[in-house]
């Protein structure tokens, strides 16, 4: 079932759960409906390619594998610790995404 997703691509996160807990990376991707993340640097796993056109020497790649949303959290821009997100509606009607530790609206 998808979750309502507060995390971005470009946003820096920690890891909580899992085989890398504890490793930051920047998301370079957001799959809402799965409900996973893929961040750089973090779940790598070898991948066996063929050789094809585009990569004549095929053999084993390092690829970053997706992780469940629920395994990874925002970095608070204030203490670099991790943070739950809340959503704040502004003055003007705009919605802005806040950090649950301090209140920072983040970017």
């Amino acid at each position: 079932m998808p979750v309502k997703c507060k995390i971005k691509k470009n946003d820096s996160v920690v890891v909580i759960a899992g085989k890398d807990k504890g490793k930051t990376g920047i998301v370079k991707q957001v799959m809402p409906k799965e409900s996973r993340v893929v961040v750089v640097g973090v779940n790598r796993v070898t991948r066996h390619t063929k050789p094809s056109q585009t990569d004549p020497q095929g053999g084993r790649k390092l690829v970053e594998a997706p992780l469940h949303i629920s395994n990874v959290a925002l970095i608070d821009p204030k203490d670099s610790k991790a943070t739950r997100v809340g959503i704040k509606v502004e003055k003007d009607g705009s919605k802005v995404r806040v950090s649950k530790r301090s209140g920072e609206v983040i970017e």
